[in-house]
């Protein structure tokens, strides 16, 4: 039975069964009739002792060459291993975040070009993160010295962060603080910044009423926005409280500088149109001066002597006909200028754009049927706007006829209407025509601009003045060859 197993099988039977003895039985035959057996046994001890002699000198050779290895490969191993422990420091202090790490190894075999590569990456890191600590350096000042109130709050209500402008309308507002103890739980920001952290989308902007607790209360436009990580699992709110007081002194501001802008480009045409007559008065009267001073010449005339008079009434009345008329321009130029100028009274109004380019579409659409362009008007559902009926006709009406004659050759002009952000409409007239030039377009609001033939230069200032007027705001862009598009948006009532 025990040849039948495996060797390691027979090698543990004979040093654990001590003292056993194996027998082996193999039974003679005559015929089919068993006429006796022969047996040998055989002592496992002395198997052992047999196999002992044989193993001893060959284990003692492996040990001994075991050992020799031993010793041997500690040291080589110190050697060879020793750029692959250089690397795992220099990766460990890259790891705490150390800056321009550096690893020294020969460049004689695969290890040296490996530290070439790690110092390479490390030098590309280090420049990378310093770049990044100062976008974050300047994001953190930006955000210091923001106007508008901005804290980031954890997903179990805690705050993260919050900006001065934030700390000081809540001046508990701490990193650590629950936002619900910092307002009631009814409060608009307290119930956006809970819809956000249970689904994930953002929410606002809504304005709300916002009492800092010291008896001072002003409405904030409150807004709330989701923060994901790389996975897009959600790691917090950002809250935004944006001072609606403040931007109504920039809006102010703003209105203010455009209205100082369009009065200097108003001047600056003024000036243009009465230097040219003045000149003109200058040198009649200069003539005039000439010939009053002249001395008189005597010619003979049949014999007698004749003094001709130094001035010439004809002469002198063509002068003073030249004058006069450069007068009446002079004052025409004043006139128009003070009707430019001069603050009227708007009839504000809920203006109906619909209504209103029904009444403009068909003054319009004569000059557009002789021009060949097809006109297309889309403001039949748009929003009523809060403006004086009469200033927003003529407006609008300058611009499409301006765009009709921009096409001499035919096209199409479209007038659409539609909604815009802050409560606005925005009128677009968008035409297929000539185009202004780059060098022009920074100029066609100017009074007394203009490229057209006949032209006066005064249709397209008078409509960014009543744009300015009604608080809206007027854009144009234009490419030479393929069409004109102003922009208009209007404040809804």
């Amino acid at each position: 039975m025990l040849l039948a197993r495996s060797q390691w099988s027979q090698l543990i039977a004979l040093y654990t069964d001590r003292g056993r003895n194996l027998e082996f039985r193999q039974p003679l035959l005559r015929g089919d009739v068993q006429v006796g057996s022969i047996r040998i046994g055989i002592s496992t001890l002395l198997i052992r002792d047999a196999l002992n002699k044989a193993l001893w000198p060959a284990l003692l050779i492996a040990a001994g060459a075991l050992g020799v290895s031993i010793l041997g490969a500690v040291p080589l191993a110190q050697v060879l291993l020793k750029p692959i422990h250089v690397i795992r420091s220099g990766l460990t202090r890259l790891g705490r975040g150390e800056f321009g790490v550096k690893v020294e190894l020969a460049q004689d075999d695969e290890f040296g070009e490996l530290g070439t590569f790690f110092n390479t990456v490390s030098q590309k890191l280090s420049a990378d993160r310093s770049q990044m600590a100062g976008q974050v350096a300047n994001l953190e000042s930006a955000v210091e010295h923001l106007e508008d109130a901005v804290a980031i709050v954890a997903p179990k209500g805690a705050l993260l962060f919050a900006n001065p402008a934030f700390r000081s309308l809540l001046p508990e507002a701490t990193p650590g603080e629950p936002l619900a103890a910092l307002m009631a739980a009814d409060h608009p920001l307290q119930r956006m910044t809970q819809d956000t952290l249970a689904t994930g989308q953002a929410r606002g902007p809504i304005s709300a009423p916002f009492d800092s607790g010291r008896g001072d209360t002003s409405e904030r436009l409150i807004s709330s926005h989701p923060v994901n990580d790389a996975s897009g699992a959600l790691v917090g709110v950002m809250l935004t409280l944006r001072n609606l007081d403040y931007l109504a002194q920039v809006e102010s501001t703003l209105r203010y500088s455009r209205k100082l802008a369009a009065l200097g480009r108003l001047s600056a045409g003024v000036a243009h149109e009465v230097k040219n007559p003045l000149n003109s008065m200058m040198i009649h009267l200069e003539l005039l001066r000439q010939k009053f001073l002249s001395k008189p010449v005597a010619v003979a005339a049949g014999g007698r002597g004749v003094v001709e008079p130094p001035l010439d009434p004809a002469d002198a009345l063509e002068h003073v006909k030249v004058i006069t008329g450069e007068i009446r321009r002079l004052d025409e130029v004043v006139q128009r200028f003070l009707k430019f100028t001069r603050p009227e009274d708007l009839k504000l109004q809920p203006v109906a754009l619909a209504t209103l380019f029904n009444e403009v579409i068909p003054i319009v659409r004569p000059e557009a049927v002789r021009n060949n362009v097809d006109l297309v008007c889309e403001c039949d559902r748009a929003s009523e706007v809060n403006g004086d009926p009469g200033m927003l006709k003529q407006a609008f009406l300058n611009l499409a006829l301006n765009a009709c004659q921009a096409m001499p050759n035919g096209g199409s002009l479209q007038i659409t209407c539609e909604k815009a952000r802050g409560r606005k409409v925005a009128v677009t007239v968008a035409d297929t025509g000539v185009g202004i030039s780059p060098e022009h377009l920074k100029r066609i609001f100017d009074l007394y601009f203009t490229t057209k033939e006949g032209g006066s230069g005064i249709g397209l200032s008078m409509v960014y003045r009543t744009i300015q007027m009604h608080d809206g705001e007027i854009e144009v862009e234009s490419t030479p060859g393929k069409g004109t598009t102003f922009g208009v948006t209007l404040p809804q009532p």
